[in-house]
């Protein structure tokens, strides 16, 4: 009965669409199996796909597989990811309301220092990373904005806490302006 039990949570994870909480593979055993058992299973297929080129990680809203990093480049080559680029009004708003949610538009527009466009808050919305979370008490009632947990899921973290500090957020952006205009310097140089 362990084996298949084990079994049946390995199959669940591979053939789901979404991560799978651990209350949700809880189900699939009607209710015979405890949720401290799931999680020993969960460890165990964990190991067993040490070095597979797929790997059992746990993200916000639960369990799923995904292929390893070092396994990726060579996925990409069949399927060329074709990832959409967001303007640095876009990214500079999702990291306001990444780092101080819940946060109104009005904070952002504070912080940035510039108005929020709506096309901005509605592709953030539209992707699924910010949602609208409540309103603030003060007069007018301005909505109250937070990422979701499909923005943690997308980022392969479980929670706020393991984002990189604002500070180190900061460098990173600055050495990739740095290095596209180097690489355009390159490329005038070289016609």
């Amino acid at each position: 009965m362990p084996q298949q039990i084990k079994q049946v949570i390995e199959t669940a994870l591979l053939a789901a669409q979404e991560p799978l909480s651990t209350a949700m593979l809880k189900k699939l055993f009607d209710s015979q199996v405890e949720s401290k058992q799931i999680s020993s299973y969960l460890e165990e297929i964990r190991k067993d796909w040490t070095d597979k080129g797929i790997e059992l990680v746990r993200v916000a809203s639960g369990w799923r597989f995904q292929v390893t990093a070092e396994m990726q480049p060579f996925l990409n080559r069949l399927n060329p990811p074709k990832t959409p680029r967001y303007s640095r009004a876009v990214m500079e708003t999702l990291a306001i309301i990444a780092y101080y949610q819940p946060v109104t538009r009005g904070d952002i527009e504070e912080i940035r220092g510039i108005s929020v466009s709506s096309s901005i808050l509605k592709t953030l919305t539209a992707r699924g990373w910010v949602d609208q979370v409540g309103h603030r008490n003060v007069p007018g009632k301005p909505a109250l904005l937070a990422t979701t947990q499909q923005f943690l899921n997308d980022l392969g973290i479980r929670a706020l806490e393991e984002l990189p500090p604002l500070e180190e957020l900061g460098t990173l952006i600055d050495t990739e302006v740095n290095s596209i205009e180097e690489s355009e310097v390159e490329s005038s140089t070289n016609e």
